[in-house]
């Protein structure tokens, strides 16, 4: 038998994974670009604009159903021009479109599904559409028939609609400034507390999302106002989080999303942000209650992300599929004769009852491994064993099943590597080298930046948003500047190596240069210099992850007190100045917005130490910083006279800050006054810990 090629679209020749798993539809489909719109305007006909990722699990869904029927190709194929756009490559149609959507229909998420001229405006936006009407859904090819027959017939109506949804997002990109209430912290707060779900942790009802921001900023109100239940509610959560299913139990690593108000049912891919982000709330957690399990956590998170999702050259990988072999969860669920066959009965056994791995099955038959409403205390004296000797047992089944587990078909892993959230990594593994003392995560975090550098860098300097098989492409975005500033803002308390500020100065300048709005405030998502969309949104809400506008801000503000720039202080106050109406409507939406409004608030804290790099005391007196959570504190090294003179200009606090007697001194001012020169660490950690 001779076998036939497979026949393929012009998706074929793109880098995108989440593209080229569209590379075989029968659908005729473009990539975003002006062939696609060229082609429109010449047969005049509308264009059907898919958004999605490679991870998407819905995305595949609509893919099988309807972007691999000939029946649906037909329809697309005769009356529309079709584009495949991959939202995490180009998050800025994403968000223009996103808007859209949400301001028709009131929800939004992927796929995204739009109709629009050829000249980009939209008239019609919806998600997941199935092929045939169920759900309560309208069928996909119903839709596709009706618009057609709209676009010959009643074609000035679906025009009339483009033009107003353009006009209402140009208008709402325009901004007035005002002044955040001195209490929007306090607001911010009362309504984390009126949503939080103190049975289960987290925040509103099922589906619960991780958004560990949230849980960063009740940190820092925690830090400003000593209010216990801030603290406690975020204990909780992370606790409830880790015990649920959407902890990789045996693999580590968090998963996207809980569809249950309990944790246990995962949306089971795993997305860098979400770890990332986590493993920085988990680590400043575990900074303020010393809790030992909130630093394995974060550990654990790390070395999930070091063994599965790291490329040989450094960077990180994007995210893993929540399917494998087409069935969601497959590689992660367990049966008890599984466990037991490879554990014995009495291990395997004891494993099922700790892990909730029963007969019945907690997921579609078969179990999650979950920690819910378990206690280690109490099981370990119904076995009459040390809690010690519990968990070294328990944790020697987890590599036992972790083994089995990787025979198993593996979930897709989307290999491209996207700089903001390469940022994000990069910030995390630099908090986790300080906190944990880990060279192995400094090192991850350097290479990462290396990485970024030297092949998400063009020779101008502009940085890129996207590397995948040697090509890197796409100007950044706000997010990839920010993200990647406060990765380096990190590798610098983590290294007190001052090339870090520098190129965080660098890129600041850079990201003002390409993305401010010097008319009325604020930072456009993409650059001067990218390609012109039919809109230039400003995005502030911190969704998932948070808003380029809001880490701007923060950085803004931790470069100004680092390198005495008052340019940046300025900035980061007309941020919350310009963004001020809409933050004060809904706080808890801008959580990182929030830890702006704190740095602005909190007295700074700036911490200078003196010393030769061969004196212990030196580190000493680091590594008591370092025990501490000091989100307000800005903390320099100055190692000799030559090194004071050659990097003061670029960071003036180090002038005059000199050992005493031949001792390291730490020089600490806070409460907007500076105290005499502490040579001793335990008169420092009394001093910081006031």
């Amino acid at each position: 038998m001779i076998k036939t090629e497979q026949k393929s679209n012009r998706l074929i020749n793109e880098k995108s994974p989440y593209l080229l798993q569209h590379a075989h539809n029968p659908v005729d489909w473009y990539p975003w670009g002006n062939e696609a719109f060229d082609m429109a305007k010449r047969v005049d006909k509308p264009i059907f604009l898919s958004i999605g990722y490679s991870t998407c699990h819905w995305c595949h869904v609509m893919e099988r159903e309807s972007f691999e029927s000939e029946e649906v190709a037909k329809i697309l194929n005769e009356h529309f021009v079709s584009i495949k756009v991959d939202r995490e490559e180009r998050p800025d149609i994403d968000q223009i479109y996103m808007n859209v959507c949400q301001s028709l229909t009131g929800s939004g998420g992927w796929p995204l599904t739009i109709m629009m001229t050829p000249d980009q405006k939209p008239f019609f936006a919806g998600t997941y559409f199935p092929k045939q009407a169920q759900y309560g859904r309208p069928g996909i090819t119903e839709i596709l028939e009706n618009v057609a027959s709209l676009w010959k017939n009643e074609r000035q109506h679906l025009l009339e609609v483009g033009d107003k949804l353009v006009s209402h997002m140009q208008s709402e990109a325009s901004t007035a400034p005002g002044q955040l209430p001195a209490d929007i912290l306090d607001k911010a707060y009362h309504i984390f507390a009126q949503n939080y779900d103190a049975t289960y942790g987290g925040f509103g009802t099922a589906p619960k999302f991780p958004t560990p921001h949230n849980l960063m900023f009740l940190l820092r109100y925690w830090h400003k106002t000593g209010e216990a239940k801030a603290l406690s509610m975020v204990e909780e959560t992370l606790d409830a989080m880790h015990r649920g299913g959407i902890y990789d139990h045996i693999g580590f690593g968090f998963s996207r999303y809980s569809t249950d108000k309990k944790w246990l049912v995962p949306h089971f891919e795993k997305m860098l942000y979400d770890n990332a982000l986590l493993a920085l709330a988990f680590t400043e957690t575990y900074q303020i209650t010393g809790n030992p399990r909130f630093g394995r956590v974060a550990k654990e998170i790390f070395t999930y992300i070091l063994r599965d999702m790291t490329s040989p050259e450094g960077g990180f990988y994007s995210a893993e599929d929540a399917d494998s072999e087409g069935v969601e969860g497959k590689f992660y669920v367990w049966r008890p004769e599984e466990v037991i066959s490879l554990l014995g009965q009495v291990d395997g056994e004891l494993y099922c009852q700790y892990y909730d791995i029963t007969s019945t099955g907690n997921f579609e038959g078969e179990s999650i491994p979950n920690l819910i409403g378990q206690d280690p205390f109490k099981f370990s004296q119904d076995l009459e064993i040390t809690l010690g000797d519990l968990v070294e047992g328990l944790e020697a089944c987890r590599k036992t099943l972790f083994e089995e587990r990787a025979k198993r078909i593996h979930p897709y892993k989307d290999d491209k590597i996207l700089t903001a959230w390469n940022g994000l990594m990069i910030a995390a593994l630099a908090r986790g080298a300080q906190v944990f003392q880990s060279k192995r995560y400094l090192e991850a975090a350097s290479n990462a930046m290396g990485f970024i550098f030297d092949r998400l860098q063009r020779n101008d300097g502009r940085l890129l948003a996207r590397y995948r098989e040697y090509e890197a492409a796409y100007p950044a975005y706000l997010d990839d500047y920010a993200f990647v500033i406060w990765g380096l803002l990190e590798l610098y308390q983590a290294t007190f190596e001052p090339r870090h500020l520098q190129n965080a100065v660098y890129l600041t300048d850079d990201m003002i240069d390409l993305f401010y709005d010097d008319k009325q405030g604020g930072f456009y998502f993409y650059g001067k210099d990218s390609e012109q969309l039919i809109s230039r949104p400003k995005d502030i809400y911190d969704g998932a992850i948070p808003s380029g506008n809001s880490v701007a801000t923060v950085n803004l503000f931790k470069l100004a007190r680092l390198t005495g720039n008052s340019r940046y202080e300025e900035l980061a106050n007309q941020q919350l100045q310009v963004f001020a109406d809409e933050l004060a409507r809904y706080p808890a939406g801008y959580s990182f917005f929030m830890m702006g409004a704190y740095l602005q608030q909190e007295p700074p804290m700036e911490i200078v130490i003196a010393g030769t790099k061969e004196d212990p005391s030196l580190q000493q007196m680091i590594n008591t910083l370092r025990q501490n959570f000091l989100p307000n504190a800005s903390v320099l090294v100055r190692y000799d006279d030559e090194f004071a003179n050659k990097w003061s200009p670029l960071l003036p606090l180090l002038k005059d800050k000199t050992p005493v007697n031949g001792k390291a001194a730490a020089y600490v001012c806070q409460n907007l006054a500076c105290q005499a020169p502490l040579t001793e660490p335990e008169a420092l950690q009394k001093m910081i810990g006031k």
